[in-house]
C-alpha cells in the first residue's frame, strides 16, 4: 500500500503545484525561508517529510517551538494532514546557476540518514 507517493504528477517537482501549494502553506512562518516537501522509505511506504531551511539559526529549543508550530500548521489544511516528520536543513542542495531550484532527490537521501 502506498502511503504517500514522492513523484509529482507532472514529473518534475519544480512544476507540480501540489508540492508548492504545502509548502506555500509552511512558507509564509516568518521564521521560515523556504521549504521542501521530500518523500522517504521504501516506495510502497514512502512517507513525506518537510525539510525546513531557516530565515536565520535558532536555539534548539527555538527550533523545537517553531516545530511545534508547523506541525500544528499542518493540521489545519487537508492536503497537509499526512505530514508528521520536520526537520531543519542548513542550506538546501540547489543548482548552483539558479539558487533556487531545489535537488529534492539529495534532501531525500539527508532526511531518509537523519530519520534512520
Amino acid at each position: 500500500m502506498v502511503l504517500w507517493s514522492q513523484e509529482p504528477s507532472s514529473g518534475d517537482f519544480a512544476e507540480d503545484p501540489f508540492y508548492h501549494s504545502c509548502e506555500a502553506v509552511f512558507n509564509t512562518h516568518k521564521k521560515v525561508f523556504r521549504t521542501a516537501l521530500v518523500g522517504v522509505g521504501a516506495e510502497e511506504e514512502k512517507q513525506p517529510v518537510l525539510c525546513i531551511e531557516l530565515e536565520k539559526q535558532l536555539s534548539d529549543g527555538e527550533q523545537k517551538q517553531l516545530i511545534a508550530e508547523l506541525k500544528d500548521i499542518a493540521q489545519k489544511h487537508e492536503m497537509t494532514k499526512c505530514i508528521h516528520q520536520f526537520l531543519i536543513h542548513p542550506q538546501f542542495p540547489v543548482d548552483i546557476r539558479h539558487n533556487a531550484k531545489i535537488f529534492r532527490e539529495k534532501l531525500s537521501s539527508w532526511a531518509e540518514e537523519r530519520l534512520s
